[in-house]
């Protein structure tokens, strides 16, 4: 989830509480006017305006972006506190209807079920039978109390209702951190899977021996940019035959081979730039794809990749006269893959067919 995302649940939320607060003023001016407030109406006047103020500045808190510089982003604690001071000093006003307000003490204590730690929740509880038990301990000691007997009754429901709140919070936090760990764990999962894929993906688009793309990855990938190619635009393809290969597999064995693929693999990696496709097109053969690219820098370019495999030397063996051949064409709008692969290869044959250890393009008069 984002940090906006965040934020805007936690302004909800606490509008949310805001909410809760205006209900709780209307009923004190409820309770005001069937005269089971003990208190002035000036007393409650202010209360009332605390509270709005209270409201007020955790707004600006949350609308400014404040609270993210407290360790809780979400103030619960803070709001707790001052909901069960203001209920506090609500219910004190109250003659025997306190009973029915102690319902907010419960709505304070539940806001607080999903953010605040466990011990924080436990004593938020602690503190609300306090204050209730306290008040009344107070009233009594003064004989203010109308009715001790339901004074008792109150307090004693209070710590019922006050402990299986504290249970089921800890079993909801055990469950949420149960849950979290799941989560993570599946996440951790669904992580290695995809590395797994990714694997997969590479091992199914690469030849094994040489590291390039393989065949049909070279395919998929060049029939892509040619849907994708724009007007105007030309792409460079090229089939390149190692030369007398058969030869060097006949001499030194098929080891020397591999060998001679793997380095012609690694020069020709390194004489392509960023977004330049090579892949092994079977055997000693390859194919080059070069995006976005005239007549001139292809043919630069084979010309490039020839001369840097003549001088590759191999370790261990005594292979000579390594080189290549390459048959050039251009891919332009409209035009079909399998057709380009075929021009390719007759230019590729035509280098053969003049002498190897060249480049020729199907963009040549073949009979100049």
């Amino acid at each position: 989830m984002t940090h906006n995302a965040i934020q805007s649940l936690l302004l909800k939320r606490f509008i949310l509480a805001t909410g809760t607060y205006a209900l709780a003023i209307l009923l004190l001016w409820l309770a005001i006017f069937t005269g089971h407030f003990q208190g002035s109406v000036s007393s409650a006047m202010v209360g009332t305006a605390l509270v709005m103020l209270s409201q007020s500045v955790l707004f600006a808190i949350f609308f400014t972006g404040c609270n993210l510089r407290f360790a809780d982003p979400s103030l619960t604690q803070l709001q707790v506190l001052l909901g069960i001071g203001w209920q506090t000093w609500l219910i004190a006003h109250l003659d025997s209807a306190r009973g029915a307000f102690l319902v907010f003490y419960v709505l304070i204590l539940l806001f607080g079920l999903f953010h605040l730690p466990r011990r924080a929740f436990i004593r938020s509880a602690a503190l609300v039978l306090f204050s209730f038990a306290a008040l009344n301990l107070w009233e009594g000691y003064h004989f203010q109390l109308a009715d001790p007997g339901l004074a008792v009754l109150q307090v004693c429901v209070l710590f019922i209702v006050l402990v299986w709140l504290a249970l089921y919070a800890s079993y909801v936090q055990a469950s949420r951190l149960r849950m979290r760990q799941r989560r993570f764990a599946l996440q951790a999962h669904q992580d290695t899977l995809r590395g797994m894929m990714r694997q997969l993906e590479d091992l199914v688009a690469t030849d094994e021996l040489t590291g390039l793309f393989n065949r049909r990855h070279f395919l998929r990938l060049a029939s892509r940019e040619l849907q994708s190619l724009d007007a105007g635009v030309v792409h460079g393809l090229a089939l390149i035959d190692l030369d007398h290969f058969k030869r060097i597999n006949d001499v030194h064995g098929h080891a020397a081979g591999d060998q001679v693929l793997q380095a012609f693999a690694g020069v020709a990696s390194a004489c392509l730039r960023e977004g330049d496709v090579l892949a092994r097109y079977g055997g000693e053969e390859f194919v080059l794809l070069l995006p976005d690219c005239d007549a001139e820098r292809l043919t630069a370019c084979c010309e490039r990749l020839r001369l840097a495999f003549v001088d590759v030397e191999l370790i261990g063996l005594r292979v000579r006269d390594l080189s290549l051949s390459a048959g050039m064409t251009l891919l332009s709008e409209g035009d079909d893959l399998d057709h380009a692969l075929h021009r390719a290869d007759q230019a590729l044959y035509r280098a053969k067919r003049d002498g190897r250890n060249r480049c020729a393009a199907a963009w040549e008069n073949v009979d100049a």
